[in-house]
């Protein structure tokens, strides 16, 4: 969106431009996208809201008033930030990397998966995800907030919860009985070893050639009382360890064939329809992705064959290893989806393309690396300095103005505007 700003700025747009979404946000948009363009730049908290924003721009009366009270909140959003991202409150990267988790490599063993390789997943039956599924983020759709089952039994909005929740299953059973979509997933597991922030990603067990690198990225907050700075790459053993340990990447979708079915909504002007099937299958993507992680650490890497869990205890996670995903806090870079993707081959072996901004289609997919650690934990990477980013385009070979852009969400200096 930054780069949207930027180029309307460059083209001399004088248009308001209007921020929303699930990624957005007021400190964000204050921060990294207004700086970008000379024109309005305004962050709205959802859709019912534009309409009154729109109104009042195109208002003689109340859009100076509107434009001169956005540029103070603003500008006081930006004071604020940079207030909590001062760099006695930083660390430098060097500092953050002495800082590393610290994990006793000696005597532990890595587990060697059981099916290493690629392992390709065709038509899975949508049935068999079910039980995955979490309801919770389904109503977030719908701007309910609220958990389930709690939420079908809310004061304020149980029954219109209820009615949602009793309309996705009888559509659910729709979806399954009458194929609707289909669903496939690719899973890979590879030999791997840690190289500084990096992964390498061998061709074999040999352990000789590279196949891929991962490119990680570290916590910089300044730590207290034992807390560790935190990088994915840390819950890998170095390459000079001697430790064989390995990696896992895995990407599924259960949206194949839906377009199908939403043109025929559209023609009908059935919106509702429309958007309830699209969150059906954003939660049976999620599904498969819980359905397929289970898999892989029962059966495929079969480091916890005997784990039974129940489907709370899988939504909180309650499982040894982790499956963070590109763009999401503790991988925050989304580029890296491509590298993962040409590591799988997503896109013939699970009907999957990834667009030039890193969009995955169907958009309803998920992607993402497995980690097999005991001490494999998320976490939210959080502002990095100049130092870092630097250091990251080095890694990746690209500008460092690159890498600005890439990760203009996670910077903790105000990035100067490059002249067209």
């Amino acid at each position: 969106m930054a780069t949207v700003a930027a180029e309307m700025q460059r083209q001399d747009f004088h248009l308001p431009l209007l921020i929303g979404g699930a990624t957005t946000s007021k400190v964000h948009t204050a921060l990294k996208i207004a700086p970008q363009y000379d024109g309005t730049t305004i962050y709205v908290t959802d859709a019912s809201r534009a309409v009154g924003i729109a109104t009042k721009l195109t208002s003689n009366e109340n859009n100076k008033q509107l434009v001169d009270s956005i540029k103070v909140e603003y500008e006081q959003v930006r004071e604020n930030y940079l207030k909590k991202s001062r760099p006695d409150q930083q660390s430098t990267l060097e500092e953050a990397r002495a800082n590393a988790v610290a994990i006793d490599w000696d005597g532990y063993q890595p587990p060697v998966p059981l099916h290493p390789g690629l392992n390709e997943f065709n038509d899975i039956d949508l049935a068999a995800l079910v039980n995955y599924i979490d309801w919770s983020p389904f109503f977030r759709t719908w701007e309910l907030a609220g958990h389930f089952p709690k939420i079908l039994d809310d004061e304020v909005v149980g029954a219109t919860a209820t009615e949602l929740y009793n309309d996705a299953r009888a559509m659910l059973d729709k979806v399954i009985a009458e194929k609707w979509m289909s669903a496939r997933a690719v899973v890979g597991l590879f030999p791997a070893a840690r190289d500084g922030d990096d992964v390498i990603v061998y061709t074999d067990e040999s352990r000789t050639a590279e196949k891929h690198r991962f490119h990680f990225l570290r916590q910089q907050m300044s730590r207290k009382n034992g807390r560790a700075n935190h990088c994915l790459a840390d819950f890998i053993a170095p390459a000079d360890s001697g430790i064989p340990d390995y990696i896992g990447g895995f990407a599924v979708t259960a949206g194949l064939g839906i377009e199908k079915k939403l043109e025929e909504f559209k023609r009908t002007h059935d919106d509702y329809s429309s958007i309830m099937l699209k969150a059906l299958a954003d939660r049976l993507a999620e599904a498969l992705a819980e359905y397929m992680h289970e898999k892989t650490r029962k059966e495929l890497w079969g480091y916890a064959k005997d784990e039974k869990l129940a489907n709370e205890e899988l939504i909180k996670e309650s499982y040894r290893g982790i499956r963070p995903a590109p763009g999401y806090p503790a991988c925050p870079e989304h580029s890296e989806k491509r590298g993962l993707f040409d590591l799988l081959n997503a896109e013939q072996r699970a009907g999957i393309e990834l667009t030039e901004s890193f969009a995955m289609l169907p958009a309803s997919s998920v992607s993402g690396i497995y980690f097999s650690h005991p001490e494999a934990r998320y976490f939210g990477v959080g502002n990095i300095g100049r130092d870092q980013v630097e250091d990251y385009a080095k890694r990746k070979d690209i500008s460092p103005d690159a890498a600005e852009r890439l990760l203009a969400s996670n910077l903790a200096y105000e990035r100067t505007r490059r002249a067209s």
